[in-house]
């Protein structure tokens, strides 16, 4: 049994892997979105990862696509107790921003998509910087003593307005961030590390980070030369065709040799093991997608590989 990892301040244990829903309802349909959260339970995952806005850029969708699926796979398999589940708000066409209405509308929108009395993991997804930090935590506050909200946490905030929400908390006795959901990964460093690391860091809050396989790029199937039928194939060519892309293929390539690993477990546990990091996420459109993103539970990487891994992504 894999164990669990605390999730920073919270009394909330996660599998170290989240699964990502951005692909349900997407690239994934709900039937391949259930067999993927099957699968994923069945591996020993308890986190799955999602958002409001999830996914309003395809067109017809509308936003809310993602939570309206993972909302039937609880109800239909009776897992709601099973599952610590994130969501965020901001990005949904209708709830835009974080004015303190929007993120008690949002929250109840997105309570009635998943069917759930309860959201495990609330997150800003993007910061509204026209909003005052005080306004966003009292009204987060609310949700948490309303019982709607277990824990709530930050994504995209830049560390000044971090660290101004944690001291607002702190002053006032209010619901505090355990988390933080940064952009982070093999060939995606700078961010996170620095200022808005070392602000988690003195926080005490996990990292969960996005983008953590930088868009499919660190499962190793986008090199010179390959041809792949993808949706990401713009966002990963800017890695692809770096030396430091190729810096980091060579090292994964190595390393996940000597484990009898797939490329992306070596790169997960890469990130798994960085100060901080509680728990990348990474998602999978089909079943046979997902053992090389749960198998990060299991693998342990020396100092000397991570050293090198560190070194080929420097």
């Amino acid at each position: 049994m894999t164990s669990l990892r605390k999730l920073g301040s919270s009394d909330l244990q996660v599998f170290p892997l989240a699964l990502g829903g951005n692909v349900f309802g997407w690239t994934a349909d709900e039937a391949q979105s259930f067999a993927v959260l099957d699968a994923y339970v069945e591996a020993g995952g308890n986190f799955v990862d999602t958002a409001d806005g999830y996914s309003a850029w395809v067109q017809g969708n509308e936003g809310g696509e993602s939570e309206t699926v993972i909302g039937k796979w609880l109800a239909s398999r009776s897992r709601r107790a099973d599952v610590v589940i994130a969501t965020k708000v901001s990005t949904h066409p209708s709830y835009k921003g974080l004015a303190p209405a929007t993120i008690k509308a949002g929250a109840e929108a997105s309570l009635r998509r998943l069917g759930t009395d309860h959201i495990d993991l609330y997150y800003t997804h993007f910061d509204d910087e026209s909003v005052p930090v005080e306004d966003i935590i009292t009204t987060l506050d609310q949700l948490v003593k309303e019982g709607k909200v277990r824990e709530i946490a930050a994504s995209n905030i830049s560390p000044a307005r971090l660290q101004a929400s944690l001291d607002f908390s702190e002053r006032e006795g209010l619901a505090r961030y355990v988390a933080l959901q940064p952009h982070y990964n093999l060939v995606s460093r700078d961010t996170y590390e620095g200022e808005l690391q070392d602000t988690a860091a003195r926080a005490g809050l996990a990292a969960v980070p996005y983008f953590a396989l930088a868009s499919g790029f660190l499962t190793g199937k986008y090199r010179p030369g390959a041809t792949v039928e993808s949706a990401r194939l713009e966002l990963v060519a800017q890695y692809r065709d770096s030396e430091r892309g190729q810096r980091v293929l060579a090292a994964l390539d190595e390393v996940a040799k000597e484990h009898d690993a797939q490329i992306a477990t070596v790169a997960l546990a890469w990130l798994a093991s960085r100060p901080t990091v509680v728990a990348p996420i990474a998602s999978a459109r089909t079943v046979e997608q997902l053992p090389a993103l749960v198998a990060v539970a299991d693998l342990s990487l020396t100092e000397q590989e991570l050293a090198r891994l560190t070194e080929a992504s420097a």
